[in-house]
């Protein structure tokens, strides 16, 4: 299983000082986040992509080919890739280089975004939005997969014998989330094409999340990619921590109350009641992290979002240590141990290269 964070790039006051950071302050933070994540052990950044203020990550290739440079293991993500907006043409060309820069620890997640405004600034309808991903995605698996690509379709200028360059790493391409909070389309769209499903889990309630990774697994076994249980599925969180539960919530507060997400709606205890927020002791966070199996299963990715909200950025580099130290390793092993026998490990480029392979060998005996 995979542990990790991501970032949605907020540049936000923080509510205890008055103050903002600046745009360079925060994406350098960003970086510094990032590569704190592989010191202290965990398996995986990803990076949200954003167009308006107050979010900085407009350029998600740009800062995951900086840290690709800069890490060793880490695993270099999107948290969103808006397959709605960007051409994917693009999309296919931006990965493929990350891939090679990368040595292959590049994956991606699909999402149509949270930004309405964002579909005429780049020429697009919202109303077309479910539509624009399936076509788009479509495209972008040609692109990977065939090395000569003659399309037509509805939303760009066809294309005629087009090669995407560079082709993917190893023959490869990077493996693909879609995430989703409250479309089915999108889990259903994960199911066909035997892709990952990650559902960001961060402001609905147990029950919803249950129902669309259910609706994934279901339909994954559906289209003969494997059984439910081997369906690979992701899970986001936002966690605060420290020693003390009581110092947790008091040092939080300010900053639930005035957050772009959450703030100014239930109170944090009715937040952290009703969603899968946990703000407390990192013995709280375990337990409460180790109940997501319950409703989803067994899973292969579980993210956490530990820099919103104007948390500065010694804040959360105390909790990036609290992560790796305390947390994580109880949740690698207790996973572990109660994970079933035929649940796949999280895909990563060596093992979808070797099966590949495998797969190869298999067809010429």
């Amino acid at each position: 299983m995979q542990f990790g964070i991501f970032t949605v790039g907020d540049v936000t006051t923080d509510p205890t000082t008055g103050r903002a950071p600046s745009e360079h302050e925060r994406i350098k933070a960003m970086l510094a986040i990032a590569q704190k994540a592989e010191e202290v052990g965990l398996d995986v950044f990803a990076t949200g992509e954003h167009h308006n203020p107050p979010f900085v990550p407009s350029s998600p290739t740009t800062m995951l080919g900086y840290l690709a440079a800069r890490t060793e293991k880490l695993i270099l993500s999107t948290s969103t890739t808006l397959i709605t907006t960007n051409d994917p043409v693009k999309i296919a060309e931006d990965f493929a280089m990350l891939q090679h820069v990368a040595d292959g620890r590049v994956d991606l997640m699909m999402g149509r975004g949270n930004t309405g405004p964002v579909y005429p600034w780049f020429g697009k309808d919202i109303r077309d939005g479910i539509d624009l991903a399936i076509e788009n995605y479509a495209l972008l698996r040609r692109l990977w997969d065939e090395p000569v690509v003659t399309w037509k379709g509805k939303f760009r200028t066809p294309l005629q014998s087009f090669t995407s360059t560079p082709r993917p790493l190893d023959g490869v391409a990077p493996f693909v989330w879609h995430g989703s909070i409250r479309s089915p389309e999108i889990a259903e769209q994960a199911a066909y094409y035997g892709d990952g499903f990650f559902h960001n889990h961060i402001f609905w309630p147990a029950s919803h999340t249950k129902q669309m990774v259910n609706l994934y697994r279901q339909r994954y076994a559906h289209y003969g990619h494997g059984t439910p249980e081997q369906a690979i599925v992701g899970l986001g969180g936002q966690v605060f921590m420290r020693k003390n539960s009581q110092d947790a919530v008091r040092e939080f507060r300010p900053y639930f109350d005035n957050a772009p997400v959450y703030g100014h709606g239930p109170s944090l205890e009715e937040f952290t009641s009703q969603t899968p927020l946990t703000v407390g002791s990192p013995q709280e966070v375990i337990e409460r992290t180790l109940s997501f199996r319950e409703y989803v299963g067994d899973y292969q990715r579980q993210l956490f979002l530990m820099d919103h909200a104007g948390l500065p950025l010694k804040t959360v580099l105390e909790q990036l240590d609290l992560l790796g130290e305390e947390v994580v390793p109880v949740l690698r092993k207790e996973f572990a141990n109660k994970r079933a026998a035929n649940v796949p490990d999280a895909p990563t480029h060596a093992t979808r290269v070797a099966a590949k392979a495998a797969a190869s060998e298999g067809s010429t005996e």
